[in-house]
């Protein structure tokens, strides 16, 4: 620290740019963006790309600095010339949304594609998403294939389930329901909602593997627990005609209860499902409170999220806003774009937390730029205030 502050009082742009990455991170100095806004200004002046885009972020959500997207889009501007990626995004992200310019798809197909040749797995999503609706480039199926193949395989969890759907359509490739039962569970197991309700459509109706309303029941369920209202519809079809009799409830509850006493957060995460849904056991939400808060103590992202929206609205505990907005906030440090959302909706309402457009913003974009439908519509209305 004492060498980068030396260097950097002598002008070395590299210093400077490290010691605004050390105060924005709170690494060896106390967390200050204030400091970190002033040695990025004084690298990113002498041309320092990754102070440059820094510099850019900062301005487009308004941390440290007065939220600016002219400056955002300066900024940003001068590191994508330099090559660098996550401007690159930023820019079709922001061309994308009509923030500080003119909303233009075309120009950000062009800072997409300039991202995803460099590897960066969002852009390579939003391309691919382009190419699949006709935004801002010709509609080609063969190419969203393409696109949303690479970002795939870097595990990003919205192409996988639209990989899914393109296969299961035979969209851009030939029809084949196990590519598209192996990209929906790939996305599946990373929690993505569209991708467990798709699944259990496959399994409700048979395709591509032998129908099995036991299976569609559980991955409709997962999507349900997410607010997924066509899933919602699914599961009541099973339930009232009687498709999905789990025999096992009661015993699948035990089984949970073993592992739960020991500490499982899996196990723990399980049991307070049950509870919440009755499933095998009478519904409660104390109790469902009681091992969501066990899990969530270990770190349980879902877990987390399932609690925050207990104290969102208020079942099974007292409903406590800032409570709710405490296990959004862990859940959402993991990547969690559920807790994402609800952090937005949070600020913008102004529960539990002075009421912040710009940070419901932050959040909003967080989720919306992984593909959360529903974040994307509130930036919609939040740009129209």
């Amino acid at each position: 620290m004492y060498y980068f502050q030396l260097a950097a009082d002598q002008g070395h742009a590299n210093a400077q740019y490290y010691l605004g990455f050390l105060y924005s991170q709170g690494f060896s100095v106390p967390q200050n963006n204030n400091e970190a806004a002033k040695y990025y200004q004084l690298a990113a002046d002498q041309g320092h790309a990754n102070a440059q885009f820094n510099l850019g972020f900062l301005y487009r959500v308004g941390s440290a600095v007065p939220q600016n997207y002219s400056e955002a889009i300066k900024y940003f501007q001068l590191a994508a010339e330099q090559g660098q990626v996550e401007a690159q995004f930023n820019l079709g992200c922001m061309y994308t949304n009509g923030e500080g310019v003119a909303q233009d798809h075309n120009e950000a197909v062009k800072y997409y594609r300039l991202a995803a040749e460099q590897g960066h797995a969002r852009a390579q999503f939003n391309l691919g998403r382009a190419y699949e609706k006709g935004r801002g480039i010709a509609q080609d199926y063969t190419k969203a294939v393409k696109y949303y193949q690479l970002a795939a395989e870097q595990g990003h969890a919205f192409a996988q389930c639209n990989l899914g759907i393109l296969y299961g359509n035979g969209e851009g490739v030939e029809q084949d329901y196990n590519k598209a039962i192996k990209y929906y569970q790939l996305a599946a197991n990373q929690g993505d909602y569209c991708a467990q309700y798709n699944l259990g459509l496959m399994y409700f109706n048979g395709e591509g593997v032998a129908q099995n309303y036991i299976e569609a029941e559980k991955y409709f369920r997962l999507a349900a627990e997410q607010g997924y209202d066509d899933a919602k519809y699914y599961l009541d079809i099973i339930y009232e005609n009687g498709y999905a009799v789990r025999q096992s409830y009661n015993k699948a509850s035990e089984y949970s209860r073993l592992p739960s006493d020991q500490g499982d957060a899996e196990a723990l995460y399980e049991l307070g499902n049950a509870y919440y849904f009755g499933e095998g056991v009478t519904q409660d939400y104390k109790e469902a409170a009681k091992y969501m808060q066990l899990a969530a103590k270990q770190g349980h992202d879902s877990a987390q999220v399932s609690l925050g929206l207990l104290y969102e609205n208020g079942y099974g505990v007292d409903q406590d806003y800032s409570e709710a907005m405490k296990y959004f906030q862990l859940a959402a440090e993991q990547g969690h774009v559920i807790a994402q959302y609800h952090l937005g909706l949070l600020y913008e309402k102004g529960l539990g937390v002075g009421q912040d457009n710009s940070k419901a913003i932050e959040y909003y974009r967080l989720a919306a730029e992984e593909g959360y439908t529903k974040a994307q519509e509130r930036l919609e209305i939040l740009k129209d205030k």
